[in-house]
C-alpha cells in the first residue's frame, strides 16, 4: 500500500491540473486591434457578385459588415457592385439585383470577391472582370477573397507578395494555377497586408469578424457577433495573421 501511494499523488495531482489546463486553453485570447486600424469615416464595402456567386460566401460577410453600424461611430457601407446592373443569379437560385454596374461604383475601400461556380475557369479568362479587380482591389484599403475568390485576386495579381488560401479541396488546383504564391492549408483565413483570403463556406463569417476586430475592436466584433448569434473568439480560429 506504501508503495502505491506516491502513483496515487501523482495521478491525483494530474488529475486536479488537467481541468485548469483546459479552461486556459479554453479562454485563449489574441489581440488583433490597434488604435492606429480604426477608420476615420464610413468604409465603402463593395461585394463583387457574378452570375453563379455562392450564397454563403456573399451573405455571411455582407451580414457582418452591415451590422457594424450598430456596434462603432463609423462602420460599415456593403454594397453589390456586379459588371451590370441586370439581375444575377445565385448558384442556389437567388436574384439580386445589384446597386452599381463597373460603371458607376462609388470609391471602393475593402473590395469582397465572393467565390462564385465558374472562377477557376471562364471568370479567369474574363478581361473586363479581372481588370476591374486590378484596378479596384489595387486603390482600395483591403482586399478579402471567400473560398475560389481568390483564384480572381490571384489572376489580377494582388496576391503576388503575401500569403494566401482558398477552398480547402481547391489548394491543388490554386497552386498549380499560380504557382509563384506562397499558398497556406488547414486554416480558415490568412492576412497579409492588405489582402484577407479564407477558405470560405461556412467559415466565411471568420474572416468578415476578424477585420470588423481588426479595424473597430474587439467590443464591436463581440457585439456584431452576439447579434448574429455567433460565438466568436479570434485566438480560437486556426488563421495566419499579422501577429503570428
Amino acid at each position: 500500500m506504501k508503495k502505491l501511494l506516491p502513483v496515487f499523488c501523482i495521478l491525483l495531482m494530474v488529475a486536479c491540473q488537467s481541468p485548469q489546463e483546459n479552461k486556459q486553453v479554453a479562454q485563449t485570447t489574441k489581440q488583433v486591434f490597434k488604435p492606429e486600424n480604426k477608420p476615420s469615416k464610413e468604409l465603402n464595402v463593395a461585394f463583387l457578385a457574378i452570375n453563379g456567386v455562392y450564397n454563403s460566401e456573399l451573405m455571411a460577410p455582407f451580414d457582418i459588415f452591415q451590422h457594424t453600424i450598430f456596434h462603432t461611430e463609423k462602420g460599415m457601407k456593403p454594397f453589390i457592385v456586379s459588371p451590370t446592373k441586370e439581375v444575377i443569379t445565385t448558384f442556389e437560385g437567388i436574384r439580386i439585383l445589384p446597386d452599381y454596374d463597373f460603371d458607376d461604383v462609388p470609391n471602393i475601400d475593402i473590395l469582397v470577391v465572393p467565390s462564385a461556380e465558374n472562377n477557376m475557369g471562364s471568370d479567369l479568362e474574363d478581361e473586363r472582370l479581372i481588370n476591374f479587380v486590378k484596378e479596384k482591389g489595387g486603390s482600395a484599403m483591403y482586399i478579402m477573397s471567400l473560398c475560389d475568390g481568390a483564384f480572381i485576386l490571384a489572376k489580377a495579381g494582388l496576391l503576388n507578395e503575401v500569403k494566401s488560401t482558398t477552398f480547402p479541396s481547391d489548394i491543388g488546383q490554386f497552386r498549380q494555377t499560380f504557382p509563384d504564391l506562397d499558398i497556406y492549408e488547414n486554416v480558415s483565413f490568412v492576412h497579409d497586408g492588405k489582402a484577407i483570403t479564407s477558405s470560405g463556406g461556412a467559415k466565411s463569417y471568420d474572416p468578415a469578424l476578424y477585420l470588423v476586430e481588426f479595424l473597430y475592436g474587439k467590443k464591436a466584433a463581440d457585439g456584431v457577433a452576439g447579434g448574429l448569434v455567433i460565438d466568436w473568439n479570434v485566438g480560437e480560429i486556426k488563421s495566419i495573421t499579422p501577429e503570428k
